[in-house]
């Protein structure tokens, strides 16, 4: 894990590659809990015995849960401390390149593209791949913003 000192230690990480995250299965109680959640119940990703038939040949996860899980793996690959707070700001680009089945292993991949000071703060913009075990495509691909308050 890397680890930064503030937003002045933090404030020069343009360029860093943070590493990896440890391998997260994604299993039908998650994708069932994403769902009572969000309340999409969609065949797909919740009925089994349907989407042994359907175009993935099972159930698969919400690209919205696969997104959700960008906070906890990326935590597990750096953190700024004696900040404030973190602020997740916003996304500037996702794109989900490939279904997650159930059953499947995911884990993270980050870079820090940018870090602009700001008056009292900085933020960073992180490009992070979410990557499937076996699999050539990834999962998805996401710019991240997060602010970092001094």
């Amino acid at each position: 894990m890397k680890v930064y000192d503030g937003v002045a230690g933090f404030a020069n990480a343009t360029g860093d590659v943070l590493g990896t995250s440890d391998w997260l299965e994604v299993d039908q109680a998650r994708i069932d809990q994403f769902a009572d959640a969000t309340g999409d119940h969609q065949w797909i990703h919740v009925d089994p015995e349907r989407s042994k038939d359907g175009p993935f040949g099972a159930t698969i996860a919400h690209g919205f849960l696969t997104l959700s899980l960008l906070p906890p793996l990326l935590n597990q690959l750096y953190r700024v401390d004696n900040v404030r707070m973190a602020v997740n700001y916003g996304l500037d680009k996702v794109r989900f390149m490939a279904p997650v089945r159930v059953g499947s292993k995911i884990r993270l991949t980050a870079t820090v593209l940018s870090v602009t000071p700001l008056d009292g703060a900085v933020q960073a913009i992180f490009e992070s791949t979410f990557e499937i075990d076996g699999s050539d495509k990834p999962a998805a691909v996401v710019h991240s913003i997060v602010r970092y308050i001094a």
